[in-house]
């Protein structure tokens, strides 16, 4: 499997999104589309992106009863998207509603992935907050196990899980990585991040890049810049 780079449009109209994306007048990037974006101008902005001959990589994290989850991934899977998810913390039986929900009549679906823990996430808050007492690493790598073993194609966590990942669940076994930043940029309100090369290094199949493309000059020279550290 090819890797590839995931730009997260993270906007909040239809009219942003498509300032940026016309500033790509040679590649069609892989883009994501997130909550903030989606809430805001509904399925026709998929159908509109998707139109332009651009993948999708539709970020709507569900986690609800697994029947809910069935019947949205149901409505999720007409919209020809290339990649979506949801977390894995709403447990096997509704990740495998959702593999259901999604797949089409003809058998094909999108890839589908499962959060583990986001990016924003450290080990003191998930244990003191959310009372998981296992450590991050561990906590990541079985919830990438519930995964597989529901059926899903793989996981999003942080580049630095990649390898335990795949070490645990498989090489086939796909990680989408955000947290990945350049090595002379910010950081931002993330705290497990690293570089695009180093990523590539640990494992990862999809980095998604967010503000250190859709936030600088030029963003077309900071995407190809992540293409070539990243793909090579």
């Amino acid at each position: 499997m090819g890797k590839d780079v995931i730009i997260a449009c993270d906007f909040s109209s239809a009219k942003d999104t498509f300032d940026f994306l016309d500033k790509f007048t040679e590649e069609k990037p892989f883009v994501k589309i997130g909550m903030e974006l989606y809430y805001a101008e509904g399925p026709s902005i998929v159908r509109e992106i998707k139109k332009r001959g651009h993948k999708i990589f539709l970020d709507l994290k569900l986690h609800d009863i697994p029947n809910t989850v069935k019947k949205a991934m149901s409505v999720l899977s007409s919209l020809d998207v290339d990649m979506t998810n949801l977390h894995a913390a709403g447990t096997i039986d509704m990740m495998k509603a959702a593999v259901e929900g999604l797949t089409k009549a003809d058998g094909t679906r999108p890839i589908l992935i499962a959060v583990t823990q986001l990016t924003s996430t450290s080990e003191e808050r998930m244990q003191n907050e959310l009372l998981i007492n296992a450590s991050i690493n561990d906590t990541i790598v079985k919830y990438a196990e519930n995964a597989k073993a529901a059926g899903l194609d793989g996981v999003v966590c942080s580049p630095l899980e990649a390898g335990m990942v795949k070490e645990a669940c498989s090489k086939e076994f796909i990680t989408v990585t955000p947290g990945v930043r350049f090595a002379d940029g910010e950081v931002g309100d993330q705290v497990r991040v690293t570089t695009p090369e180093r990523a590539k290094e640990i494992g990862s199949d999809y980095i998604v890049v967010g503000r250190p493309v859709t936030q600088v000059a030029d963003p077309v020279a900071a995407y190809r810049r992540c293409c070539k550290e990243f793909i090579g």
